[in-house]
């Protein structure tokens, strides 16, 4: 048993990250101290705080911690285990946006122009990070038409002339130097062009696009003109992104400004790179009540930095943030040189903050209808089904299982699963049913239930012992109600399992009409009905479709399985690479079972014996 008290009277006076745990293991918040005595402590004497840490604090069963030597060290620990476990009460990123880059790898003799959501170390250089997947996919389709650069990843020179050239040399979109169709200094002038487009040079691809746009109208091409007037489009349009100039400094920067209004944080940032804007983003926060504006951009910048993969030399701020110092020193480290974090309070910087928070205003504004409506069909609709079967706790989250098969054929159980009213994907789970033979639902779904919550007490088990990773432990985290699709003789199936298996957690059964639509909910023995325009009753029939959904979709998956099958796939050492090769070749297992040895071992991928066990094989056959 944990004792708060005693354990409290244990704190070291050091540095270091405090961890809160609930009852169920899970961790719910991360914190960093200077002193670990003095700042865990004040979690748990009487004094105001906010309502969330208030909340925060009766949830917490123990707690953990780790000593570090020094307070950068606890910071950065700190951002890590907040990433990694992502605690239901700490300041977070609502977004977990990654930013493209275009890379160029001018490491190699013939360079390639790629797209890439990582920079890394290895000589290649990047440009970005972009805020637009579209502008980067419309920025690399212009290049290759424009310059021609290839794609593949042969190995070149080495491999020149060894394979046949790729389909973009055909359409004249790539030089071909895999084949020796130019020479190294002409290629490499187009790179040094394309880096040059890249950094904002856009005045020779205008000129040249105009040139030939003209050349090719004028010689009554107008097809060809047409692709010209397109590409000079897109430049155009790259091209006046660059809304916003600071030709005094070419320094990289990102402006980072909020709005805030009661709970609703957002924060605004606009990357600039070479003293041009780039392009700008917006990021909502939760758990952000009652903070000022300064501490919001201090979590936003842990949060945020932590995972980007490019640290501009200078992050200018509206507000005076708290330990400006310690952040400056790990984003130092994180990039390898020196970052400043700077409130300009006059001139054309600080007219750049106005303009970011004017942006993140306009945002909220224009969103806060439409958050309001997402709060209202998520969590809005499961206070309303807390209410409507008088359950006393709050529920965060819901299983619902349903069992699909034809005539008893194939049989499978779903379990779906979403989390303050919205679908979380990467919970699902598939079931084969293996003990159960012909249609019985009953049986099967007592199967699917009991192997759910035993693998769950496994993994419990599994988790005081230290066996696995945590990330291996998604079974442990149970519901506080589960969803049957049917009435009353699922919902006792459920019970039945659940109360063998000690579980206390509350179970309905979804009711169907005579038209197979969604009537009412089967819970404590009684029918109860739904207002079918309320959000409650969209919740769980978007439930009870997803869940009907994944199963059907998961049976028809195992029907097309064992449908598709071919005679080869019997043949030992015939896969099906090496049986698309066959049919290609041949066009018919007719034509097949006529070739000799020698044809079929002269073809790619074969050998004498895999010929032979082909010849054997139908011989054997007859």
């Amino acid at each position: 048993m944990f004792n708060l008290e005693e354990e409290l009277k244990k704190l070291p006076s050091k540095p270091g990250v405090y961890i809160m745990h609930n009852k169920n293991d899970e961790i719910i918040y991360v914190g960093k101290a200077i002193n670990l005595k003095n700042r865990v402590r004040q979690y748990f004497q009487k004094r105001e705080r906010s309502s969330k840490i208030s909340k925060m604090v009766t949830q917490i069963a123990y707690f953990e911690y780790i000593i570090t030597d020094s307070e950068i060290e606890a910071l950065i620990l700190e951002c890590n285990l907040i990433k990694e476990h992502s605690p239901k009460y700490n300041t977070m990123l609502k977004d977990g946006k990654s930013y493209p880059y275009i890379k160029i790898t001018v490491n190699e003799e013939y360079p390639r122009v790629l797209f890439s959501r990582n920079m890394k170390r290895d000589k290649a250089k990047y440009f970005g990070p972009y805020t637009s997947l579209g502008a980067v996919k419309d920025t690399l389709e212009l290049i290759r038409k424009i310059y021609r650069i290839r794609t593949c990843n042969r190995n070149l020179p080495r491999d020149i002339g060894k394979e046949r050239p790729c389909l973009y040399a055909h359409l004249e979109q790539c030089m071909a130097p895999c084949m020796g169709n130019c020479n190294k200094e002409e290629y490499n002038k187009a790179i040094k062009e394309i880096i040059g487009f890249l950094n904002g040079d856009y005045a020779d691809v205008k000129k040249y696009l105009e040139d030939e746009m003209y050349k090719a109208s004028d010689e009554m091409d107008f097809e060809r003109a047409a692709e010209y007037r397109d590409l000079l489009k897109s430049v155009l349009h790259i091209s006046e992104k660059q809304k916003i100039n600071d030709n005094n400094e070419q320094d990289d920067k990102d402006v980072i400004a909020c709005a805030i209004d009661g709970t609703e944080v957002i924060v605004q940032v606009f990357f600039i790179r070479n003293g041009k804007m780039i392009g700008r983003e917006h990021y909502y926060m939760k758990n952000a009540d009652r903070l000022t504006s300064g501490e919001v951009i201090y979590n936003f910048i842990k949060q945020f930095y932590s995972g980007t993969p490019y640290l501009p030399k200078t992050l200018l701020v509206g507000s005076e943030i708290e330990e400006r110092e310690l952040l400056e020193e790990w984003l130092s480290i994180k990039k390898g040189s020196k970052v400043s974090i700077k409130v300009p309070i006059k001139g054309k910087k600080e007219q750049m903050l106005e303009l970011a928070k004017k942006n993140a205003l306009l945002v909220m504004n224009q969103d806060r209808e439409k958050i309001q409506r997402e709060e209202r069909r998520t969590k809005g609709a499961v206070e309303e089904l807390e209410k409507l079967i008088q359950i006393d706790k709050h529920i965060e989250r819901i299983e619902s299982y349903d069992i699909s098969n034809i005539s008893g054929f194939d049989s499978v159980g779903s379990m779906v699963v979403f989390e303050n009213g919205k679908p979380k994907k990467s919970d699902y789970r598939k079931f084969r049913i293996k003990t159960v033979q012909g249609p019985n639902d009953y049986a099967s779904m007592e199967e699917v239930l009991t192997r759910r919550f035993t693998h769950g007490l496994k993994e419990e088990n599994e988790k005081r012992m230290n066996i696995r990773d945590k990330e291996y432990f998604s079974f442990s985290k149970y519901p506080e109600l589960i969803l049957m699709d049917g009435g009353r003789g699922q919902v006792n199936i459920a019970m039945d399992v659940l109360n063998k298996l000690g579980f206390d957690i509350a179970v309905c059964g979804m009711v169907k009409d005579d038209n197979h639509r969604t009537r009412g909910l089967y819970c404590n023995n009684v029918e109860v009905d739904i207002d079918t325009h309320s959000e409650v009753f969209r919740l769980i029939t978007r439930i009870q479709d997803e869940t009907h959904r994944f199963a059907i979709e998961y049976h028809r998956s195992l029907r097309s399985k064992g449908q598709v099958h071919s005679i080869l796939d019997d043949i030992p050492g015939v896969g099906p690479k090496r049986r698309k090769i066959l049919m290609k070749h041949f066009e018919s297992i007719e034509a097949i079972k006529s070739a000799s040895v020698e044809e079929i071992e002269q073809l790619d991928g074969m050998n004498n014996k895999i010929a032979q066990e082909i010849i054997d094989f139908f011989n054997r056959k007859k």
